[in-house]
């Protein structure tokens, strides 16, 4: 499989839209596409989902690590002709004031190049010292670039300039259109599955795309690799049954943590919104992130579900329950009743209460996870809760200054913890095993 990565020089360049409608243009033209995200993102990835029929998957560096990030590649380039990596911020924008984890670092560690998508106005031999400072910043190999959200006349202007000032091939743009936009949130955009003219849009994305972008001559900037690594070990298999909820309310997981699971044990997915109850024979509770905010009503209004969920959680069955889990799991959500096991409210705020990656502590050992047990993970929410129930994580951020800072979360109660910190699997498999044992331990007694 030929990839190339499509990255920018900043947030809202339009990285989303272009690979949308690339991604779009080239199924149209009969190339199987296999979609990837740099960084820990679930929306984009879902409209990429939505466009292949693939899987999407994310490439992050410090969730991972660098096997796994070539694992997951890897594995999800059979049969498939073409991958697109769509980056995240800046091209070199990663952890702190430095580039590591960023586009860049999985550029050079899956050793593919990159293209540019750049949004402009009122500069012309500017931006070409702007490019060539992306160009010459670090040892990345920068294949051309793509303009977008510019007029033809300008597009001709910075085509002649860039190709002459920065010998970077211009493949092309896309126009000013309003009709483009996709909704935003406070998380980014809105969810695909929240968009109804979805298609509709995709399509006419696509269409600017084949009529103002060469995609014969991109095509040829794509490069196959062949990569070398150490593969995540196997888990073993229980016979034990594990229930995800998975809705418009609940759709913030990782491909691979739902493969390891069922890898693991027996998955079935059932829905908060719009089911009765939680399947019958559940042993454990995967309620990932997404955003119960926006459906709290519809979620307060079925009350049997959220009765079925307390039940089940006060009985013993094991749970984990991840940032918009953990918030359903609360007595309520500005004011709308939820589930009622966790004693306290959630609460929305003006501005992001934490952002970015962290490395998390276990700092109160429980039957599930040992005292000192370490794991890097990643929070982004707007919401905070105020619960009187234990806290037994400690996480850390270094910040931009080289201070830390440090603050607590993770709740554990009865087999059912629950957290902001959103994890991947590939690099905490010990986490994963030690919740699914303790559902076999306690089966045993």
């Amino acid at each position: 499989m030929k990839s190339i990565i499509f990255s920018s020089n900043k947030s809202g360049g339009g990285k989303t839209t272009v690979t949308l409608g690339i991604i779009n243009s080239l199924i149209r033209k009969g190339y199987k596409v296999q979609p990837y995200k740099v960084g820990p993102d679930y929306i984009d990835t879902a409209f990429h989902s939505y466009i292949t029929g693939n899987k999407s998957r994310n490439l992050d560096l410090f969730l991972t690590g660098e096997d796994a990030v070539k694992q997951i590649y890897d594995e999800n380039s059979k049969e498939k002709d073409l991958g697109i990596i769509e980056g995240v911020m800046g091209l070199y924008d990663g952890k702190g004031i430095e580039n590591i984890y960023s586009t860049a670092h999985v550029a050079k560690t899956l050793n593919l190049p990159v293209i540019l998508i750049i949004s402009s106005s009122g500069q012309s031999i500017t931006l070409c010292a702007e490019i060539n400072g992306i160009k010459n910043f670090d040892d990345v190999n920068i294949a051309g670039v793509i303009l977008n959200n510019i007029t033809e006349s300008y597009y001709k202007i910075l085509k002649l300039a860039i190709e002459k000032h920065c010998n970077l091939k211009v493949f092309g743009y896309i126009p000013k259109d309003e009709n483009i936009n996709l909704d935003s949130r406070h998380l980014g955009l809105v969810q695909s599955s929240e968009i109804h003219d979805l298609k509709e849009k995709i399509d006419y994305i696509s269409d600017l795309a084949y009529k103002h972008i060469d995609m014969e001559s991109l095509l040829e900037s794509f490069k196959e690799v062949t990569l070398s690594y150490e593969p995540i070990r196997d888990i073993k298999y229980r016979n034990i049954n594990v229930s995800i909820a998975r809705d418009k309310a609940f759709s913030f997981y990782y491909e691979e943590n739902i493969e390891i699971l069922k890898k693991a044990s027996n998955v079935k997915f059932f829905s908060p919104l719009n089911d009765e109850c939680i399947p019958k024979d559940t042993d454990f509770l995967y309620i990932g992130g997404g955003y119960p905010e926006i459906f709290k009503e519809e979620l307060s209004k079925n009350e049997s579900m959220r009765i079925s969920i307390n039940n089940a959680l006060k009985s013993g069955t094991f749970c984990y329950a991840e940032c918009g889990g953990l918030m359903y799991l609360c007595d309520s959500i500005e004011g709308s009743d939820m589930v009622g096991f966790f004693k306290g409210d959630a609460v929305m705020n003006k501005r992001l209460q934490n952002f970015g990656y962290a490395t998390l502590k276990v700092t109160e050992g429980t039957k599930l996870l040992p005292k000192g047990f370490t794991m890097n993970c990643h929070e982004f929410h707007k919401s905070s809760v105020n619960l009187e129930e234990e806290k037994i994580y400690e996480l850390k951020k270094i910040l931009y200054n080289g201070n830390t800072k440090i603050w607590n979360c993770g709740y554990y109660k009865n087999n059912t913890l629950g957290s902001y910190a959103h994890l991947h699997f590939y690099n905490n498999m010990g986490f994963i095993e030690g919740l699914l044992k303790g559902v076999k331990i306690e089966e045993n007694i």
